[in-house]
């Protein structure tokens, strides 16, 4: 049974981060830390009682075509509505349209949960809520009045439609065409792997799609957005006749089953109706609004399914019984799985590696908040450069963690885990798209070497160095394992430091040099944020051992303690790999591998 980390959620919230400081910003003024717990304690009986349990069933059944449109599994539909009178869609949204205003680190944290309970549920209120920022952002305002109020409220769902099948990720390839046609616009083409593409959870879906229209440059240059719906929308807002816009399939994946993955066809005659949003050819400017919010969703759903499947395999080892540990007496009873040694090793890696992942994640997403809503514009500015920063990191290194993670949770199982019937394997085949959707490890990396590196010279990532050294260096603490675990972060910061230093130096000279070692540096950066954020975590609960509470605090010195010894130093080998393992990728030639 799946029960939400509400007091790990409050310890990151409020002691780590310190997020009842963005009271103190006008726009999150409403913002406190009791309005941040009712609201994780009604999200978490809401995961807890209606979402988990169609977990399982939902993965056996799975998402279902039909030539009338996609068939969701059993209990799908009553938990979306469910879902929409709790209010739950208008979390985050501007309060202009019927949202409530939130701060981001919040609803990210409660997106933990929807996805540690359902990730295949998860994903369709995820997407609506990013095509409902894209359209605060870039819409026109005849469009918000149109489309927001219902998307919203849960009325309306959206999408995201970017891939073609001869295409993948390059989107320069896209060719879609857009005729003009009226005030709007015909579209033509196929795409693939539309998350939620099509369903019988709401009357009407909203899909963003990028498209080309007649006459665009080549390349990504010539892209643009548009609002294409299942069911065209009149004046009024009520809704009018079928648009030109038919799901032709969907995916069997090996995972995420409940969760229909479409290929949607528009215009198999007249042309799909469509509209324009903002500017012609700067699809892909607006679609990254989209995009960037994804992308810090998916990272936060690796350490999510992380957290269900530590949760599972820690129950597990408490009830197995199997063998007796080294130093217990020959004549004492067999004892459950938990007390040897190697099965305390793996669900401490599980534990400290998804405390690392949820601890970065909600990090980034309170440097977004401070960027969006702080009053003082240099602080705006530099919270956002870390937030950007952060983003494919977050993306990169907690999927890629949380797959080890839902791997090692099928070893503590043992032989059972590869048995469907225990529940395990799901996990891992759930969590396997998150290294792969919203953008690859691979284009992770690239993003944050070459855009978010080179675009400033390394400034965003040098400040943030400089920071993680200092706070460390100030960590004090009267606590053995405490202080052993600062030196060992602050000793991982220099490699960090040095590692980037080289990088910057391939990027400046033989930039396919700095792309060959891209996702080592992208883990390494996460390695070491991860362990700074523990040893603060470590530092605070040494703080707060002689209070009513001391049990979770010397769970937190524990988990940072073997993060430190066990986790941490995949760091050293990284480094070595960014700063000298470039070369045997670009001198082998490719006939070769």
């Amino acid at each position: 049974m799946y029960r939400a980390p509400l007091r790990e959620l409050s310890f990151v919230l409020e002691e780590l981060l310190g997020s009842q400081s963005l009271a103190a910003l006008p726009a999150l003024a409403d913002y406190s830390p009791e309005l941040a717990r009712s609201v994780l304690e009604e999200a978490a009986r809401f995961a807890q009682g209606v979402l988990e349990p169609l977990n399982k069933p939902g993965d056996t059944q799975g998402a279902r075509w039909t030539p009338e449109g996609v068939v969701t599994p059993a209990g799908f539909r009553d938990a979306y509505r469910q879902f929409v009178d709790g209010g739950w869609p208008q979390l985050g949204a501007d309060p202009v349209f019927g949202g409530q205003r939130v701060p981001l680190v919040l609803g990210a944290a409660v997106q933990e949960l929807w996805a540690s309970a359902n990730l295949a549920f998860k994903l369709c209120p995820m997407l609506t809520h990013g095509a409902v920022h894209a359209l605060e952002l870039s819409g026109a305002p005849q469009q918000k009045r149109l489309f927001l109020p219902k998307m919203v409220s849960g009325e309306w769902t959206g999408t995201m439609v970017l891939t073609e099948p001869h295409a993948g990720s390059d989107l320069g390839q896209v060719r879609t065409r857009a005729v003009p046609h009226g005030t709007g616009y015909r579209l033509f083409g196929q795409k693939i792997f539309i998350t939620w593409g099509d369903h019988d959870l709401t009357s009407n879906i909203i899909h963003m799609v990028l498209g080309r229209i007649e006459g665009a440059p080549p390349g990504v240059k010539g892209i643009s957005l548009f609002i294409v719906p299942k069911v065209l929308v009149n004046d009024d807002g009520s809704l009018g006749a079928r648009n030109e816009v038919r799901c032709v399939s969907i995916e069997h994946k090996l995972g995420i089953h409940a969760s229909p993955t479409c290929a949607l066809a528009f215009g198999d005659r007249d042309g799909a109706g469509a509209y324009l949003v903002g500017q012609p050819n700067r699809g892909l400017e607006y679609m990254f609004v989209m995009m960037n919010a994804a992308r810090l969703a998916v990272g936060l759903e690796g350490y999510a399914v992380g957290e269900r499947a530590f949760q599972q395999a820690a129950e597990w080892a408490r009830a197995r019984v199997q063998g007796r540990p080294p130093g217990t007496q020959a004549a004492h009873a067999a004892a459950t799985i938990i007390h040897h040694p190697d099965v305390k090793r793996m669900l401490l890696t599980m534990k400290s590696s998804t405390e690392a992942a949820r601890a970065l994640a909600l990090y980034a997403a309170f440097q977004l908040d401070l960027g969006a809503h702080s009053p003082e514009a240099a602080r705006r500015t530099a919270a956002q450069a870390r937030g950007d920063l952060l983003i494919p990191i977050v993306k990169g290194w907690c999927t890629e963690i949380s797959n080890e993670v839902t791997a090692v949770g099928i070893q503590v199982h043992g032989g059972m885990g590869y048995i469907e019937e225990t529940g395990a394997a799901q996990y891992m085949r759930d969590v396997r798209i998150t290294t792969i959707y919203e953008g690859t490890t691979g284009i992770q990396a690239n993003d944050l070497i070459g855009r978010k590196l080179a675009r400033d010279r390394g400034a965003a990532m040098s400040a943030l160095i400089a920071d993680m050294a200092r706070e460390l260096q100030a960590l004090t603490a009267d606590h053995v394992a405490t202080n052993a675990t600062r030196e060992a972060a602050l000793g991982c910061v220099g490699l960090l430091q040095a590692a980037t230093g080289a990088l910057l130096r391939m990027l400046a000279s033989a930039p396919e040099l700095a792309l060959a070692v891209a996702v080592p540096y992208l883990k390494l950066c996460g390695f070491v944020i991860g362990g700074w954020l523990m040893a603060k975590s470590s530092a605070i609960a040494a703080a707060n051992l002689s209070g009513p509470e001391r049990e979770f605090y010397e769970a937190k010195i524990c988990s940072a303690r073997f993060y430190a010894e066990q986790v941490l130093p995949n760091a050293i080998a990284l480094a070595r790999v960014v700063e000298s393992g470039a070369a045997s990728v670009v001198e082998t030639d490719a006939a070769l591998v």
